[in-house]
């Protein structure tokens, strides 16, 4: 389900395991991953965080960088031969998800989004405003 974003009713259709199982799988999945990783890395900077990439991003010259964002277009090979059309862009020829992502010099991942090329541009375009404006006020604080 979660490498080919198919709907459960297709897990019951392709492989004979139950909406409602294949539900409870993914979410034990998450809890999991939640789990081990939650307290770590699923989690907003903090003002350590902060001062910390700041403080690298100005002895490498970039005063002022958190991290840098990014995005590109993903080769989908799983693609399901219904989907190809949706998912192909002209000047790419084959199927394509989205990856955005804003990362710290140390691989640290803030934020990131998979998904289809413009799902979320009116959507998010709000959020991504509202999320670099928490930065840049995070970013006075610290001067």
């Amino acid at each position: 389900m979660l490498a080919y974003g198919s709907p459960t009713d297709l897990m019951d259709e392709a492989f004979g395991i139950a909406e409602t199982t294949a539900l409870e799988c993914v979410n034990k999945f998450v809890r999991g991953i939640r789990h081990i990783y939650g307290e770590n890395y699923l989690r907003r900077p903090n003002g350590e965080d902060i001062q910390r990439l700041l403080q690298v991003g100005e002895a490498r010259g970039f005063p002022g960088m958190l991290g840098s964002l990014d995005s590109m277009h993903w080769r989908w090979g799983n693609c399901l031969v219904a989907c190809k059309g949706q998912f192909t862009r002209g000047d790419y020829k084959v199927p394509t998800i989205m990856l955005e992502a804003v990362a710290s010099y140390d691989r640290w991942i803030w934020h990131a989004f998979f998904g289809t090329p413009g799902s979320q541009k009116k959507k998010e375009k709000k959020k991504t405003k509202v999320k670099w404006r928490r930065i840049d006020y995070l970013q006075q604080l610290k001067q």
